[in-house]
């Protein structure tokens, strides 16, 4: 393998998030079942954003959080996503770049508007995700920059992209182009997976050996699995990815590679606020970790670290020094 210019770029949803506070009566109201995550219309998130009450706008998208966390932990990172020539689409842009993140997609010059992510925290801090993907959603082949991808060490591909055909295309050749240059492929899972027909989709990437480096939640592993105990989980798809990383929230996180299994606690934190992101930015310190040379326990507590820092304050990209945090 040649050394890379770029430590990580991603390719995921171009999302601006809308966070806002309620109470579990607006969550019922809005029949929304609490913690979960829903795909709207444009017309419904009008709806729900207008019923919604005082909200904050931020820059979001699982895979585009892992890297604003990336770039906080001193990673050359870069970012692959499709936005409207729109004022979200500009924002994006601009909070991604003044964050150190490489972003140079052009923007969609008709069609949908850029997506959003309508996020409602209840004060036990859960989040309820109301996504209206928008122009994320047309990312093609055509966005794809190869010398970028065969560039980085490792290529992360997020879940929730997965589900329309022009996107996952984009992303399966995004893997071809990564592994023609010997580098790493990850992949991030995400709650849409509990949409028809994506299980099975992803399950036939994992075990034709797209994926080297698999991240998840405990919930998410047992859905794509089918396997009720966590062990059962491990055990199906350990051996298919070169490392699998499940992280279990208030329980720490579990790592499985080359038939090593390390486990770590939760780092601790003072005040949880907003859970938004957590997966998000464990990611990031697990990759900034495995970019810098640490062993499986160095990247699992690195991970530990950032994700600790993101769910003590609203919104899902580090406020404090990453790099001050988690030494690599």
């Amino acid at each position: 393998m040649t050394s890379s210019e770029l430590d990580v770029v991603a390719i995921g949803d171009a999302i601006v998030d809308v966070i806002a506070t309620c109470d579990d009566a607006f969550l019922d109201e809005h029949r929304l079942p609490k913690g979960s995550m829903q795909l709207l219309s444009t017309s419904a998130a009008d709806a729900l954003y207008a019923a919604m009450g005082p909200a904050r706008e931020i820059s979001g998208g699982s895979a585009a959080n892992s890297m604003a966390g990336a770039a906080a932990l001193g990673l050359r990172a870069a970012f692959i996503g499709q936005v409207a020539n729109d004022q979200l689409g500009d924002i994006f842009a601009h909070d991604m770049r003044s964050l150190g993140v490489q972003f140079e997609t052009a923007p969609l010059a008709e069609g949908p508007p850029t997506g959003r992510c309508l996020i409602l925290v209840t004060p036990d801090a859960q989040r309820t995700m109301n996504t209206c993907p928008g122009a994320s959603h047309e990312l093609t082949v055509r966005a794809l920059d190869e010398h970028l991808i065969r560039s980085a060490a490792v290529t992360f591909l997020e879940g929730y992209l997965w589900g329309p055909q022009s996107p996952r295309a984009a992303m399966l050749e995004a893997a071809r182009m990564a592994h023609a240059a010997a580098r790493t492929v990850a992949f991030t899972l995400s709650e849409s997976l509990c949409i028809a027909g994506r299980r099975e989709g992803v399950m036939g990437m994992i075990d034709s050996g797209v994926i080297d480096l698999l991240f998840g939640n405990e919930h998410e592993v047992r859905h794509l699995t089918g396997c009720g105990d966590l062990r059962d989980c491990l055990s199906a798809l350990a051996p298919k990815v070169g490392t699998l990383v499940v992280t279990r929230g208030a329980q720490g996180a579990i790592a499985v590679a080359n038939g090593e299994r390390v486990e770590v606690p939760a780092a601790p934190v003072q005040n949880i606020v907003d859970t938004t992101g957590a997966g998000d930015l464990f990611a990031a310190g697990f990759i900034a970790g495995r970019c810098r040379g640490r062993d499986l326990r160095g990247c699992l507590e690195a991970g530990s670290v950032a994700a600790a820092e993101v769910i003590s304050h609203f919104g899902a990209r580090p406020e404090a020094d990453l790099r001050e945090l988690v030494s690599l």
